[in-house]
């Protein structure tokens, strides 16, 4: 199955492989022993939330979390009436009667949301404890007693990416103290790099986001986690620059050899980092070989060293994939594999490889 949001052509193009995204839910099923409810937030981090969800949906998912109403008002759409669908954010403003008419769930983080929840009528929701990152959720001495409707109690870890960071093992015993609490409650505490930290992180469910998507769980590559989503760009334009010339704005590149350059249709309005340009890091792979970035990023096109290579226009260039894993390619940048994905832009069409249904 492909789908890309417009046929006109375009030199950049993001490839989803939704066989590698199932792959790596059964991975972390079964490193987990739990079930996954998978984090489809921000577009499922950009790769398109409806079609992954579909093939999580496939593959035995039931349960799924984003972040704002909005994004759940879509999936629900797409979804239909089958999936429980958690909103990260909870209920705040006029959004009570958005969640009702589409039969989402409000992960309930402070005592405002909880007394506008109960005077709409309630229902099904969410309850999150903050256990240290005093980010969203109820300090554990200050968190409700039990109450109707509540169907979920969640946490969430500031650390997981260091396994030997201490605030992991202190988040987890403050969840399952305040946890406790709530009987007969579905309790979860595990993201991505939880999964990875032991049974008694697991809880009763996790809530894996970067890892489905392609991101080690440490932010580097883990040879347990597939690549999910390829982000390439067409060679538009081969050309030789002599000594003492320079490539790009502000002469960010000044060849001090001859150079073969090779301009290839992707910059930031794309979702390039201009952060790539620094320090001289940035590469991507090209017929074979990993070639550095040359000068800065601009909006529409990048510049690569191809010297001594055989390239030409219409060669395909890799920014982040199966030969650039997205953690090297996020470290390059000065930034996390998240960033990455949730910064390529909309005028880059996403194309959709293996099916819905395993």
């Amino acid at each position: 199955m492909t789908a890309t949001p417009s046929a006109a052509p375009t030199p950049a193009l993001l490839t989803v492989d939704l066989d590698a995204l199932a792959r790596n839910y059964r991975t972390l099923e079964a490193l987990t022993g739990r079930p996954v409810h998978p984090v489809v937030k921000a577009d499922a981090y950009g790769l398109g939330a409806v079609e992954c969800a579909l093939r999580l949906m496939a593959e035995g998912a039931r349960t799924f979390f984003v972040a704002r109403a909005a994004g759940g008002v879509a999936l629900r759409a797409a979804l239909g009436g089958k999936p429980v669908i958690y909103v990260l954010d909870g209920c705040h403003g006029d959004a009570i009667p958005v969640l009702k008419a589409a039969d989402l769930r409000p992960v309930i983080n402070q005592p405002l949301q909880l007394n506008a929840w109960r005077e709409a009528g309630g229902g099904a929701c969410g309850l999150q404890i903050d256990t240290g990152m005093n980010r969203l959720g109820f300090r554990p001495e200050d968190a409700p007693e039990p109450f109707d409707g509540l169907e979920l109690v969640m946490s969430h870890l500031a650390c997981a990416d260091e396994p030997a960071n201490p605030m992991n093992r202190r988040q987890r015993d403050a969840f399952a103290a305040a946890a406790d609490r709530y009987p007969g409650v579905l309790k979860s505490l595990a993201n991505s790099g939880g999964c990875f930290l032991g049974d008694d992180f697991a809880f009763d469910a996790v809530r894996p986001g970067v890892c489905l998507y392609g991101g080690g769980p440490e932010g580097r590559p883990d040879d347990r986690i597939a690549p999910v989503a390829t982000f390439t760009a067409e060679v538009l334009q081969v050309r030789d620059v002599p000594v003492g010339e320079s490539v790009g704005y502000a002469r960010g590149f000044r060849a001090d050899r001859p150079v073969r350059v090779a301009a290839v249709g992707a910059g930031y309005a794309d979702g390039v980092l201009r952060s790539h340009s620094a320090a001289g890091k940035g590469a991507l792979w090209l017929n074979g070989a990993l070639r550095p970035m040359l000068g800065r990023i601009s909006m529409d096109v990048l510049a690569v060293d191809v010297t001594d290579m055989d390239v030409a226009v219409g060669d395909r260039a890799e920014i982040f994939g199966p030969n650039r894993l997205i953690d090297d390619a996020a470290a390059a940048a000065g930034t996390i594999s998240y960033e990455l994905l949730t910064s390529v832009t909309a005028r880059v069409p996403r194309r959709y490889v293996g099916s819905r249904a395993s």
